[in-house]
C-alpha cells in the first residue's frame, strides 16, 4: 500500500503544486493577463486550501481517509479541466479555487491524517515513506509537463494531468483501507482531550508558519537568491537543482538512522540545518553555493517529515486530522505569502535576506525546544 499511496501523493503534488512553475507563463499568454495573475491565482488556492484543512482532518479523523483521497481525484481533475478552459481572469481564479480544494483533500495533511487514523502511533513509518516518493514529484512533474507542453500545448497538458488523476490516482487510493481502530470520540469530546495543551498548539503552529514560509521563499527565489550573492545563472540553477536529491537524502536518513529516535530531535535537527548552510554561505561566499542548498534541502525534506510525525509524537493520534488542519493552516498562508514578501526583501536587502530566513529558522529550533511529547495510551487519548 505505501508504494500506491506514494505514487497517488507524487501525482497529486505534480498536477497542482508544481503546475505554475512550468505553466504559468504560456497560460497567462493565452488568457490574457500577466503570469503574475496566475501565481496570484495559485496563491489563492493554497489560502483555500489552509481553511479548508481543519474541515477535511475531522472528516477524516470520522471516517477514514479512503474516501476523502478519492474525492481529491476527482476535485482536482474538475479543477484541471476548468483551467484548460479557461478564456479569462475569472476563470482562471475560479479553476484554482477549485485545485485549492483538491490540495486540502490530497496533498501531505490529509494522507498523513490517513496514515494516522489507520495506524495510530506507529503511522511514523509510512509517513516518512510516503514523503521519499513524494520527494520526486518536481523530478517526474516538471520534465513531464515541459515535454507535453512543447508537444501539445498548455491546454492539453492540464486535460492530460485530469486523466492521470482519474485514471491512475482514484484506483490507486482506493487501494487504501478502512481503519481497523475504534471511532473517534464526539467533536466535544476531541476538544475537551485533545486541544488541552494550547502552548503546544501555538509554539508549533508557528513552526510550521515559519519553516514554510522559508519553503516558499526559495522554491520561488533560491536560484536568484545565489545570484545575488554571486554565483553565475550556470552555478545557481546547477545548486538549486540539488535541493530535491538533497530532500530525498535526508529522508532516507530519517528512515534509516533516525526513525528510534524522537520526532522532535528529528524536527530540531532540521530546523539548524538551514541556519549552518547560511553561516557557511555568508563565510564562504559564492564557493558554497552547493554546500548551502544541501544543507537547506536537508533540513527542508526533514521538516517535511516533522510536519506529520511530531503532531502525532506530541498530542497523540486522537483528533490527528483536524488538529494538523489547524496547525497547517497558517503554514499555507505563510507560504502563499511567501513569494511576494520575500521578493520585496530581496530586492531590498540583497542577498542579505539570507539572514531573515535562517532567523526564522532558528526561531522555529527555539520553539522546538519549548515542546515535550504528551503522554497518550494506546488508544490515542491524551492523558
Amino acid at each position: 500500500m505505501g508504494g500506491a499511496l506514494g505514487t497517488a501523493q507524487t501525482l497529486a503534488w505534480g498536477s497542482s503544486y508544481y503546475l505554475p512553475a512550468i505553466l504559468a507563463d504560456p497560460i497567462g499568454k493565452s488568457v490574457g493577463v500577466p503570469s503574475s495573475w496566475v501565481f496570484g491565482a495559485f496563491s489563492a488556492a493554497l489560502l483555500i486550501a489552509a481553511f479548508a484543512g481543519p474541515a477535511v482532518g475531522r472528516i477524516i479523523d470520522r471516517h477514514g481517509g479512503r474516501g476523502v483521497l478519492m474525492l481529491s481525484n476527482v476535485v482536482l481533475a474538475a479543477g484541471l479541466i476548468m483551467l484548460a478552459a479557461a478564456n479569462g481572469a475569472l476563470m482562471l481564479f475560479a479553476a484554482w479555487a477549485v485545485l485549492g480544494l483538491g490540495m486540502a483533500l490530497g496533498l501531505y495533511d490529509a494522507r498523513f491524517a490517513a496514515l494516522a487514523a489507520l495506524y495510530g502511533h506507529g503511522a511514523r513509518g509510512p509517513i516518512t515513506g510516503i514523503t521519499l516518493y513524494a520527494g520526486f514529484a518536481s523530478t517526474v512533474s516538471w520534465p513531464l509537463s515541459t515535454v507535453l507542453n512543447g508537444a501539445l500545448g498548455w491546454r492539453e497538458t492540464v486535460l492530460v494531468w485530469a486523466a492521470i488523476n482519474l485514471v491512475i490516482g482514484l484506483p490507486l487510493n482506493w487501494l487504501v483501507p478502512a481503519p481497523t481502530r475504534r471511532p473517534a470520540r464526539t467533536h466535544t469530546a476531541e476538544r475537551a482531550i485533545g486541544w488541552r495543551p494550547f502552548k503546544e498548539m501555538f509554539l508549533l503552529a508557528f513552526v510550521f508558519a515559519a519553516a514554510w514560509f522559508v519553503t516558499g521563499a526559495m522554491a520561488a527565489h533560491l536560484p536568484g537568491l545565489l545570484e545575488r550573492a554571486g554565483s553565475t545563472h550556470v552555478q545557481a540553477i546547477a545548486a538549486a537543482a540539488l535541493v530535491g536529491p538533497a530532500q530525498v537524502a535526508a529522508r532516507l536518513a530519517e528512515f534509516f538512522l533516525l526513525r528510534r529516535a524522537h520526532p522532535l530531535i528529528s524536527a530540531r535537527l532540521a530546523a539548524l540545518l538551514h541556519p549552518i548552510g547560511a553561516m557557511i554561505f555568508a563565510v564562504v561566499g559564492p564557493a558554497a553555493a552547493i554546500p548551502f542548498t544541501i544543507f537547506y534541502g536537508a533540513g527542508n525534506g526533514l521538516l517535511t517529515i516533522a510536519r506529520g510525525t511530531v503532531p502525532l509524537a506530541v498530542f497523540g493520534p486522537r483528533g490527528y486530522g483536524e488538529r494538523s488542519g489547524l496547525l497547517g493552516a497558517p503554514a499555507r498562508a505563510s507560504q502563499a505569502l511567501a513569494p511576494l514578501l520575500f521578493g520585496l526583501l530581496l530586492d531590498r536587502m540583497g542577498a542579505a535576506v539570507i539572514v531573515v530566513s535562517a532567523g526564522l529558522c532558528l526561531a522555529s529550533c527555539v520553539a522546538l525546544l519549548g515542546l515535550r511529547a504528551v503522554h497518550a495510551d494506546q488508544s490515542g487519548d491524551v492523558v
